[in-house]
């Protein structure tokens, strides 16, 4: 079902932006939630098959962003992805089981073959502020393997600000175990667990950079009731699955160079100004000269 998603992605990157988002968010809606709860599990990890920088990524964003509304609405909550703005949440969530408080949320993907990544990559100041006055909460989701697994200011940032650090992984799991807010089971504690771990006693500020995921693991199972070797178990088999996509993803690059061994000298020469973009900074000079002399 991922590959289906991917496949659509790649044939309305053609179209205009609006109308692509459109059909992706009617695609992702309509789908069963069985074949939805598949899509969650893979769709943090961006394909090396979408071309970096390209109207696709930039339609896999848009998407990611589609599938955590209907997640937060699975979850019991009403959601909806915001419309492409700057300086502002993608994703704003209500809780509507009479608990009174609203959230925003961001999306974040990575590349498997994005290794270096730091706070700006995750703009938790940014959630935070993007949250404003009106909504109490501000959820980060991104990959669980991909968040820095020692040490980042990630993480004392989330803890100033009370930015909730959730992964897909999270995600998934809840949805898999049919967790759900309703008048008697409230979701609150969790897009909070920011502030309670800021709480602990044992917390200085001299460690307030450490990573803090296990503490969310134990938050996210306690939720749904799971003992922590069972909750371990189904966190391992999300990095199975990631394994399995990180042979997908080197097949493909393998392919990439078989096709490059192919290329004759011209070809070789014409792909190499390209990946350069050398005539892109001709003319970026070139006009920027062309309004001097005018």
């Amino acid at each position: 079902m991922f590959e289906k998603l991917i496949n659509q992605i790649k044939e309305l990157s053609t179209i205009d932006f609006k109308e692509a988002t459109e059909k992706i968010r009617k695609y992702i809606d309509e789908i069963s939630e069985e074949d939805f709860k598949e899509i969650v599990k893979q769709i943090g990890t961006i394909p090396e098959n979408i071309e970096h920088d390209s109207t696709e990524e930039k339609l896999y964003s848009k998407a990611s962003d589609i599938v955590l509304a209907r997640c937060f609405r699975l979850l019991g909550l009403a959601s909806r992805a915001l419309d492409e703005r700057a300086d502002s949440a993608d994703i704003l969530a209500e809780s509507i089981s009479g608990y009174k408080y609203s959230l925003v949320a961001d999306a974040k993907c990575f590349r498997l073959s994005r290794t270096a990544k730091n706070q700006k990559d995750f703009k938790v100041s940014n959630l935070s502020d993007w949250r404003g006055s009106e909504n109490e909460y501000a959820v980060l989701v991104a990959p669980y393997f991909q968040y820095p697994q020692s040490t980042s200011q990630i993480y004392s940032k989330a803890l100033e600000n009370n930015v909730c650090l959730l992964s897909w992984e999270h995600i998934s799991i809840l949805l898999e175990k049919n967790v759900k807010e309703t008048e008697s089971l409230s979701l609150e504690s969790l897009w909070n667990a920011s502030q309670m771990i800021a709480r602990d006693k044992s917390l200085s500020f001299a460690n307030a950079k450490c990573c803090f995921l296990p503490k969310m693991d134990v938050y996210v199972a306690k939720k749904i009731g799971l003992p922590e070797a069972q909750y371990r178990s189904m966190l391992n088999d999300y990095k199975r699955l990631i394994t399995y996509r990180g042979k997908t993803e080197i097949s493909y690059w393998n392919g990439c160079i078989e096709e490059i061994k192919k290329f004759t000298k011209e070809k070789a020469i014409e792909e190499l100004i390209k990946a350069k973009k050398l005539q892109e900074k001709i003319n970026a000079i070139s006009q920027y000269i062309d309004k001097l002399n005018r």
